[in-house]
C-alpha cells in the first residue's frame, strides 16, 4: 500500500480536532455590604440589658419577668447575632466577636431561664447562676481591653457591662437581694450608654455626619 502525498496511509487519515481551551471557573459576584450592622446590634444589646435591669433593680414587679424571654430570644439573641455575622462581612472582627458573642449569651440565658433552671436545686442554683455570671465578666474584661481602640462610647459600654456582671455575679454568688439590685442600677446605666451610642451611629448615617460624639480613642 502506497503512502500519499502527506505521508499519511491512505484510509487511515486520522482528523485531530484542535485543543479546547479549559472553560473559565464561574465567578460570583458578592454585593457589597450597604448598613452598618452595628446599630441592630446595639439596639438589641441594649433594650434586652434594660428589661433585665429593670427587674434586677426591682423597679417593676418581678412577676412580670416572663415578658423579657420573648425580647431576649428575638432581639437580643436572634438579631443581635445576625448583626455579628453581618459584621463579619463589613470586616470588623471586633464588633462581630461581641454581637456574635452576646447574641448568644441571650439566646443562652432564655434556654437556661426557660428550659433548664428549674432541673437544678434551690441551694445550687444561685452559685450556677453566679459561675455563669463570672465566665461571661472574664471574657468580657477582654473585650473591654480591645474596645480601647475604638471609641469611648463603645468602651464605656463594655465597662459598665464588665461591671454589671461582676456585680450580679457578687450578688447571686451570696444571694444577695440588695447586690443584685446594685447590678440593676448599673446594667441601666450600661443600657443607656449602649443606646446612646447606637443612636450616635444612626443619626450620623441618616444626616451623612456626626452628631453626637463618640469621642474617638484612636487617632487616624
Amino acid at each position: 500500500m502506497e503512502a500519499s502525498a502527506t505521508g499519511r496511509t491512505p484510509g487511515r487519515e486520522v482528523d485531530i480536532a484542535p485543543a479546547q481551551e479549559p472553560a473559565a471557573p464561574e465567578t460570583y459576584v458578592t454585593a457589597p455590604v450597604t448598613a452598618n450592622p452595628t446599630v441592630l446590634g446595639l439596639a438589641g444589646f441594649a433594650l434586652s440589658t434594660f428589661i433585665l435591669s429593670m427587674f434586677n433593680a426591682h423597679l417593676v414587679n418581678t412577676a412580670g419577668m416572663p415578658v423579657l424571654f420573648g425580647v431576649i430570644l428575638f432581639y437580643g439573641g436572634i438579631a443581635q447575632f445576625l448583626a455579628g455575622m453581618w459584621e463579619f462581612r463589613t470586616g470588623n472582627t471586633f464588633a462581630a466577636t461581641v454581637f456574635g458573642s452576646y447574641g448568644a449569651f441571650w439566646l443562652s440565658l432564655w434556654a437556661f431561664q426557660t428550659l433548664y433552671a428549674k432541673t437544678i436545686p434551690a441551694g445550687a442554683l444561685n452559685h450556677a447562676v453566679g459561675l455563669y455570671l463570672w465566665a461571661w465578666a472574664g471574657f468580657t474584661a477582654m473585650l473591654f481591653v480591645a474596645s480601647l481602640r475604638t471609641n469611648a462610647a463603645v468602651a464605656t459600654t463594655v465597662a459598665l457591662l464588665v461591671a454589671t456582671e461582676i456585680v450580679l455575679a457578687i450578688g447571686n454568688d451570696g444571694n444577695s437581694l440588695s447586690v443584685i439590685k446594685i447590678g440593676g442600677y448599673v446594667g441601666l446605666a450600661t443600657a443607656a450608654v449602649a443606646w446612646y451610642t447606637m443612636w450616635a451611629i444612626l443619626l450620623e448615617f441618616m444626616w451623612k455626619r456626626p452628631i453626637l460624639p463618640v469621642f474617638p480613642l484612636v487617632r487616624e
